[in-house]
């Protein structure tokens, strides 16, 4: 009877979660916001997701064939980072911004530590981080909505750090009719994908969920209902909280590593929104998480028990 047993090697439990199809997912995911920052921003914002996602493929393919390693550009992985780099743009940004920011997260972030798994922070926010230090008056200048009469506006954050919240409606925050980069503006497009996600289980809920209502409490805390709200609603948190700091390689693995990954983004968010100069903050919130995540591992990893001590 135990010839009809197969004895192979693990792992014995299989899934068709390949690393392609989770890509292609995220993808289809991140389709309304990209859609949503060309209706609000015109043709230059296509241009800018086109540049970054053709720059990033073809780098990634480069990069292997030069060195003589497998060209994984299938697995869809530089697809994701060079929509997400175009979605932390501003729609006016030069072509030749989209080409280095793909350029630095592909080959400086991804490459050179291994590809896809083995980057210890998130590709797209670390070029945005670079470009926003090196050239900070393109980086910060925010086109508004082609459906704003003005040419140019603060962005809503800018706007609720110098106190005009009256001067921000709820509707252009969800619609994205406002100023800001080219693909996290309108909230809607993004919690759409962003739910997405979750009922597809390519993301775990703890870390989006933990993250937004970290800034939510903090803010009910310190300034009311009304600013706690705009502050969720307001800038890259949705953006931020779905896409980035879920990034399988740079995010935790245990359930409880994934908590304390999403209050500790909520908590470093809302103290440089609250107290620093700078009104944004969530690039810099996720990339110091991601830093940490190794130690968060460390510790929240369950021991094991039950092993048999090897007697030498």
């Amino acid at each position: 009877m135990q010839n009809n047993f197969a004895v192979t090697s693990s792992p014995h439990l299989r899934d068709n979660a390949t690393s392609q199809r989770i890509m292609q997912e995220v993808c289809l995911a991140l389709a309304p916001a990209g859609i949503a920052g060309v209706i609000l921003y015109g043709w230059n914002a296509l241009l800018l997701i086109a540049l970054c996602v053709v720059t990033c493929v073809l780098s990634e393919y480069l990069w292997q064939k030069v060195n003589k390693l497998p060209v994984t550009i299938a697995d869809w992985s530089a697809v994701v980072t060079g929509l997400l780099l175009a979605y932390n743009l501003p729609a006016t940004a030069p072509w030749w911004i989209a080409v280095i920011g793909s350029i630095i997260a592909i080959i400086l972030v991804k490459q050179l530590f291994g590809g896809i798994g083995s980057n210890f922070m998130n590709p797209a926010l670390t070029a945005r981080a670079v470009l926003f230090v090196s050239w900070s008056g393109i980086m910060a200048s925010y086109p508004t909505s082609q459906f704003a009469d003005a040419v140019s506006t603060a962005t809503p954050l800018a706007t609720l750090a110098n106190g005009g919240i009256a001067e921000i409606s709820f509707i252009d925050l969800l619609l994205g009719n406002h100023g800001g980069v080219l693909g996290e503006t309108c909230a809607i497009a993004i919690i759409l994908g962003g739910v997405y996600l979750l009922v597809r289980k390519i993301a775990d809920w703890r870390i989006p969920v933990f993250f937004i209502a970290t800034v939510f409490l903090c803010y009910l805390i310190k300034d009311g209902l009304q600013m706690a709200v705009y502050q969720v609603f307001a800038g890259g948190l949705l953006l931020g909280a779905f896409f980035m700091a879920t990034d399988y390689a740079t995010s935790p693995i245990t359930a409880t590593g994934r908590i304390i990954m999403g209050i500790g983004c909520g908590i470093l968010l809302f103290v440089i929104r609250a107290f620093a100069s700078y009104p944004e903050g969530c690039s810099f919130a996720i990339l110091f998480m991601n830093v940490c995540t190794p130690m968060i591992d460390r510790f929240t990893m369950p021991r094991p028990f039950g092993e048999v001590k090897k007697h030498g």
